[in-house]
């Protein structure tokens, strides 16, 4: 049987030559090895399509349940002014086989996980959710946007929103999505994880003087919306105490941490843009045009939210121009210490030039003049130090030093 040997790994000198050996042991010395920043938590966006060919949108017989993935949690909220009624469904069939009460308002629907395809299915049947609408629900890199899909016939209008927001978790910057579903008197709201901002507004619903519980469906969509946007604040609160914190290090002891932190800052704050710029254009459109489910109260109260989006939007140019400043002063305070020290070099390297020639030609092999004169060696030293002195002198005078 034949063996295979490495050509790049030699098993030993012998076999393969001690010269060309050594060469590959020095190539692989010098060899450049690759070096992945950890400065930023980011990745970079990919863009996703679908297969060719394959029918837009996804049908509810496409919604299969897949064995071994963990269900969702179902959470229903029925609110009105004087009650408000929250559960946990353990039954999905069973929970939809039975109507709202009379008595509630507005019935909010959360689902939480969306590797949980029968319950997604379930509820798509009995809502009439449009199939292009669940794609866009179940695509976690989806765009921030507003679709309008009008009722025709026993199939009722539905406004679909999708939002984005992002969050610290274990000090990386994730970007989450929030769907919903609004209709006349029902919202829906797909997630994959847990959000703040939903717990939030749970909270505020409980509490018998909120506004949510005298408006309709749409003012708790405004106040999901506003919850969302308000998310970034924080965020950028951070950004702002982490390029303080760079431009101080920077102009005092600049290393090359500080480099790598202002590159993560940027890519971070390229995410936050990602999700904040679409933000501004779902509000503006909600705010803007008509819907039979919005209400004039709601669409007033989405100008608030827009001022939101519009503040945010100028925070995070204002940080990206700082963090971009902050990175030319490092290179600039960079360039600045290199220049004294090759200033101070210089320096010390052209005093001693004279010098290095008076000790040359003193000690060259002739007859030395302290062997006749012995003053002539502390004379040697006295007319060193006066050149090295006059030199100084000059180059202090002139602004050298």
């Amino acid at each position: 049987m034949t063996e295979t040997v490495d050509p790049e790994e030699p098993q030993s000198p012998v076999e393969a030559g001690f010269w060309p050996a050594c060469v590959r042991s020095i190539r692989r010395l010098f060899r450049p090895r690759r070096h992945v920043s950890t400065a930023a938590n980011v990745a970079v966006p990919r863009l996703r399509h679908r297969s060719q060919g394959t029918a837009a949108g996804i049908e509810y017989h496409d919604l299969v349940q897949t064995a071994g993935l963990a269900p969702a949690r179902v959470c229903c909220t029925d609110y009105c002014r004087e009650r408000v009624e929250i559960q946990t469904v353990k039954d999905i069939g069973e929970f939809l086989a039975n109507h709202r009460p009379a008595w509630s308002q507005v019935r909010w629907i959360q689902v939480e996980g969306l590797q949980d395809s029968g319950v997604i299915r379930s509820l798509a049947e009995k809502y009439q959710l449009h199939p292009l609408a669940i794609e866009d629900a179940l695509d976690a890199g989806a765009r921030p946007k507003v679709e309008d899909y009008p009722g025709t016939g026993d199939l009722p209008g539905r406004l679909f929103v999708v939002a984005r927001t992002a969050h610290f978790s274990e000090g990386k910057l994730l970007a989450e999505q929030i769907s919903f579903f609004l209709g006349r008197n029902t919202l829906l709201t797909f997630q994959q994880d847990p959000s703040p901002s939903v717990t939030e507004v749970c909270r505020r619903i409980e509490s018998p003087r909120s506004r949510l519980r005298e408006n309709d469906v749409s003012f708790l969509l405004y106040s999901l919306l506003d919850a969302i946007v308000d998310r970034f604040f924080p965020i950028l609160e951070e950004f702002s105490e982490r390029l303080e914190a760079a431009e101080d290090e920077v102009l005092s002891r600049p290393q090359m941490q500080s480099l790598q932190a202002m590159h993560g800052i940027k890519r971070e704050l390229v995410l936050v843009r990602r999700a904040a710029w679409p933000m501004r254009e779902l509000v503006a459109q909600l705010q803007r045009e008509r819907h039979e489910c919005l209400s004039e109260i709601t669409q007033t109260y989405f100008r608030d939210v827009y001022d939101h989006c519009v503040q945010i939007l100028d925070l995070i140019e204002t940080y990206r121009e700082i963090a971009s400043a902050v990175t030319e002063t490092y290179v600039s305070v960079v360039s600045n210490r290199t220049n004294d020290i090759m200033k101070v070099l210089t320096v010390i390297g052209t005093i001693f030039i004279p010098l290095t020639f008076l000790a040359g030609v003193y000690g060259m092999n002739m007859p030395i003049p302290e062997n006749q004169w012995p003053e002539s060696y502390p004379l040697f030293w006295l007319i060193c130090l006066i050149v090295a002195g006059y030199m100084l002198w000059r180059f202090r005078r002139r602004g050298w030093l």
